[in-house]
């Protein structure tokens, strides 16, 4: 579960980046993050992954407060999280595998767990016989996959993916975001931040909107509610 409550975010500069949001998000949705850019949609993503503290109110996502959360917590918190970029951030120099196997080792888990679900990944992925390639010889979508297997490393409850079709075509825009629903079928929680309204309409999934830091639309399905 993740709650919104009442959020405020100002920065130092005095940009009112968010401004009062009130979003409930149930374990095992499927949520699309809409807006146009400076909308606050980057910032929400900030204060997801607790790279930015909110100025005011409350965000609760499972059993953490990020409100009062310390920096010793954090590293034990993003565990909960997978997140995909849309510059894929994959290391040049690690093949598809180690790529995938690092997220596991960067919280100490062991060779055998490694050796046994990073093929497990390969394939909900569909990267198969992709495990020695390195990213140069992959095409966009696929370095994008490897990304996507990475963030589900470490089975996350949550996947966090940030405008994640801004570098790849469309077709290959639809193969990820079906890959995302199945995932997300898997109870997961999958949020995605996009700008493309072509995938937003085609998926038919719960849409917020946000304008000038305000949700101005939450629409699941054939529901339209307007906020205030």
């Amino acid at each position: 579960m993740i709650e919104f409550k009442n959020v405020k975010k100002i920065y130092k500069n005095g940009t009112v980046a968010l401004d009062g949001i009130n979003l409930h998000i149930d374990n095992g949705e499927f949520v699309f993050i809409v807006g146009s850019s400076g909308a606050g949609k980057s910032t929400l993503m900030k204060l997801l992954l607790r790279e930015e503290k909110l100025t005011s109110g409350n965000l609760i996502v499972g059993n953490y407060d990020l409100s009062k959360m310390g920096f010793g917590r954090i590293p034990r918190y993003r565990r909960k999280l997978g997140v995909v970029f849309q510059d894929f951030r994959l290391f040049e120099n690690k093949t598809v595998y180690e790529n995938i196997a690092f997220a596991m080792r960067a919280v100490g888990e062991n060779n055998r767990v490694i050796r046994t679900r990073v093929p497990l990944i390969l394939k909900v992925v569909n990267l198969e016989g992709k495990q020695n390639n390195y990213p140069n010889e992959l095409s966009g979508g696929e370095q994008q996959r490897v990304a996507l297997g990475r963030a589900l490393a470490n089975n996350p409850d949550y996947i966090i993916a940030d405008e994640p079709t801004g570098n790849i075509d469309p077709e290959l825009s639809r193969e990820l975001m079906d890959m995302l629903v199945r995932i997300q079928k898997l109870n997961k929680t999958v949020i995605v931040v996009t700008h493309e309204q072509s995938l937003v309409d085609l998926f038919q999934q719960r849409v917020v909107t946000i304008r000038h830091g305000k949700i101005v639309s939450d629409r699941r399905g054939d529901m339209f509610n307007e906020k205030p």
